[in-house]
């Protein structure tokens, strides 16, 4: 029998739709994927060829448990130079993704019934993570009204004696929304009154952003004790493969992952690190034309779903992710099939349309769908076609 605590845990939504996807496409049909949370584009020439220069150099052997120091020092530079943020290099661990990175961080700082705070709708792993440390979440739920994006008010709200984090993400997966300045600052002026609460800043969607430029609560200095940034180079990149991650951390959070590291996975894979390396060192170049691209993509896909009637949608700031509400879809019956909520939805989307979505539910937001716009034009443009059609 399994433990008690891998029962506890729920299995990924996003997981089982590709699963489900690729089962149908071995079949032969041809199913068009929106539920991918990845570029579809290749790693930049200038990367691989870092990692190819590694491997002749013969970075084969274990790396230190945080990471190579000079990668850890081209995060630093990274975070001077594009976030105006000073850390020092024994304050970034690297680690095989960030998803292990925000894992890394859950299990170092909370305990059994210490409750952690997560914005609905949330990636669908935050919730089981404080389940594995045997934390409570607490929920605040937001709407399509408000940008996805919770209030102040909200905030104090949630905030109990025995909160001990709150797990903020922006740009959103899987809403797309991006925090202002003023907007973080206004969540700032909460967090500050609460000296205990540690902020786990989640912005791996850093530059896919359409409003210029990326604000991180970090920059406030009062609390920049508290705040722990989780960011890599998958998104920004095209490396979701290569698997690298980091955090740039207070000082005892850093040494407690870097702890908690060196007992279950040590150092990320050294060609990573190399490669990751390469990336922070070179320009943006290649980050801005991927942006570009996912900008008119996002624009292609608004003017395509505000055709489907019954979806209400607004406008993401980033990432690339459209997460319409589809509530007015939900208890009525489709071709012979009810659907009930929006897993019911996502499956018939996929077995009827043969386009794969995740339902809302996954991400605590049962009401919404989410579609991935990493794709190229054409087979968009199909997708959401056969969405339509197959909701008519």
């Amino acid at each position: 029998m399994v433990s008690k605590r891998l029962t506890a845990l729920s299995p990924s939504e996003t997981l089982a739709m590709s699963q489900k996807s690729n089962e149908l496409k071995i079949q032969g049909i041809d199913v068009i994927n929106l539920s991918v949370g990845e570029p579809d584009f290749a790693t930049p020439d200038f990367i691989k060829k870092a990692a190819q220069k590694a491997i002749d150099e013969n970075y084969s052997f274990y790396s230190p448990v945080p990471g190579y120091l000079s990668l850890r020092n081209a995060i630093v530079g990274k975070l001077k130079s594009e976030n105006n943020l000073n850390y020092n290099p024994e304050q970034i661990v690297c680690s095989n993704g960030a998803k292990q990175s925000i894992c890394n961080v859950v299990l170092s700082i909370i305990n059994r019934g210490d409750e952690v705070i997560i914005p609905a709708p949330y990636w669908v792993s935050y919730g089981e993570m404080v389940k594995l440390a045997e934390g409570i979440n607490i929920i605040i739920h937001t709407n399509i009204e408000q940008d996805f994006k919770i209030t102040p008010a909200q905030l104090e709200a949630a905030i109990s004696n025995r909160t001990k984090a709150i797990i903020l993400c922006s740009p959103s997966n899987p809403t797309g929304s991006v925090y202002s300045k003023e907007e973080l600052e206004g969540l700032f002026e909460i967090l500050i009154k609460y000296p205990n609460i540690i902020i786990i800043s989640d912005e791996i969607y850093e530059h896919i952003n359409y409003v210029g430029k990326h604000e991180s609560i970090a920059q406030f200095e009062n609390i920049r004790e508290r705040v722990v940034i989780v960011n890599g180079v998958s998104k920004a990149y095209a490396m979701t493969g290569w698997r690298l991650g980091w955090i740039a951390a207070p000082t005892w959070i850093a040494s407690a992952c870097n702890k908690l590291q060196g007992q279950y996975t040590s150092g990320a894979s050294s060609i990573a690190q190399k490669a990751a390396e390469a990336a922070y060192n070179g320009n943006l170049d290649c980050v801005k034309t991927m942006c570009k691209v996912f900008e008119r993509r996002l624009n292609l896909m608004i003017k395509l779903c505000l055709d489907i009637p019954g979806f209400k949608i607004n406008r993401p700031r980033g990432a690339f992710y459209l997460f319409p509400d589809c509530s007015e879809y939900l208890g009525r019956v489709l071709r012979g099939k009810k659907i009930e909520n929006s897993v019911d939805l996502a499956m018939y989307l996929l077995e009827e349309g043969h386009v794969a979505s995740v339902a809302g539910d996954a991400f605590g937001a049962p009401n919404y769908i989410r579609f991935s716009y990493a794709i190229n034009d054409d087979r968009l443009t199909e997708a959401i076609q056969r969405v339509k059609n197959v909701l008519q």
